[in-house]
């Protein structure tokens, strides 16, 4: 713990010192676990649509996200992402066009893809979703240690593995995941009615609470506390495709995109956030092409990934359309350089992504 510590005051003065004044002030990393790109770029899939063993009621949800056009399907399914982001930021990942983005890692898991994202890391060692603490050091960290974030960054999750991939135990900001309760000296009503929940809910005992309380808890410490550095990280896209219920997982894609809205509402009407904050969204695997309700090292498909950009250093060019190629391993060195940091640590980091830094750098170089 204490080399934890001294890391970080020793990298924070170098990190200042690297600080450019920019555009993006404030960054907000949004993700949703095991979320396929082929769903976000197409909609709904007709094959497993219609297919009873996957979806209880075929004609109502047919109803609600099929039509003949990809292009409609996807609005249906993402309103807010095909209406809004796609025109006022970036979507990458649509390998219609060979534009491709991947987690590195070779195993194609949760606590592997959260590692990489946050840590610039590919980490060979972690191999399962175990509840073991991470030695690695995630961007987080990284930028809490500064003395332009100190006590300015926070983590909500709804997967109780969070508190193991952050290793919560060692880690000096806010960390709110599973069935853990929210604990400040004062409460509001909202987070008193959401801690009851927690608190009486008889799904204590699974791992992944349910978004709808991640969402809640996350968007009233963000009007609260204003914190410039927040990670809110989803999780029942994942739960409802392991349990083959293909009607929820989309579903839970459509609330995803709901999500997103309510936030970036919340972000443009708070002076704190407006027009100086990115929001950076992706997922931490893909799932098979064929085998649709499974991922890992043996699922062809589970390394294919997407990401989402919108913010005021985000050229507004939708959806991307070039071949290009982007490692989840890549996004903790870029979001770091969106605030003018460059993130350092014991262990080796991806660069930077070119692709991203060179489609933003006019904006990036204004300031």
């Amino acid at each position: 713990m204490l080399l934890r510590i001294c890391i970080g005051l020793l990298l924070s003065f170098s990190a200042y010192a690297q600080h450019t004044q920019s555009a993006c002030q404030q960054i907000i990393i949004v993700s949703t676990d095991g979320f396929r790109w082929q769903e976000l770029f197409n909609g709904a899939d007709s094959s497993i649509l219609y297919n009873s063993k996957f979806v209880s009621d075929t004609a109502m949800t047919s109803a609600l996200y099929w039509t003949a056009s990809s292009e409609e399907r996807r609005k249906k399914l993402m309103p807010f992402v095909w209406n809004y982001i796609e025109k006022k930021g970036q979507i990458w990942g649509n390998r219609k066009y060979g534009n491709r983005v991947a987690v590195s890692n070779p195993y194609h898991l949760s606590y592997a893809g959260y590692n990489e994202i946050l840590t610039g890391f590919s980490d060979k060692r972690i191999i399962r979703n175990t509840q073991h603490n991470n030695t690695n050091v995630t961007v987080l960290d990284f930028l809490n240690a500064t003395e332009l974030y100190k006590n300015k960054v926070a983590f909500f999750g709804s997967w109780k593995l969070f508190e193991n991939i952050l290793n919560q135990s060692q880690t000096h900001f806010p960390i709110n995941c599973g069935y853990q309760s929210q604990q400040e000296d004062t409460l509001t009503v909202v987070q008193q009615i959401s801690n009851a929940i927690l608190s009486f809910s008889e799904n204590r005992a699974l791992p992944t609470r349910a978004d709808l309380l991640t969402h809640t808890l996350a968007l009233e410490y963000l009007q609260k506390h204003h914190p410039s550095v927040m990670h809110i990280a989803f999780g029942e896209t994942d739960e409802y495709a392991h349990a083959g219920k293909y009607d929820l997982y989309l579903q839970q894609a459509h609330q995803f995109d709901v999500f997103l809205s309510e936030l970036w509402s919340v972000i443009q009407s708070d002076t704190f956030y407006k027009n100086k904050t990115t929001m950076f969204i992706t997922t931490d695997h893909g799932r098979g092409r064929k085998n649709w309700s499974s991922h890992g090292p043996f699922v062809p498909g589970s390394q294919e990934s997407w990401l989402m950009q919108i913010g005021p250093n985000i050229l507004p060019l939708g959806e991307m359309k070039q071949d290009a190629s982007i490692s989840a391993s890549q996004f903790a060195q870029t979001i770091a350089n969106y605030l003018g940091m460059t993130f350092l640590a014991e262990h080796p980091i991806d660069n930077y992504s070119e692709d991203l830094m060179e489609k933003n750098k006019i904006v990036l170089t204004q300031k």
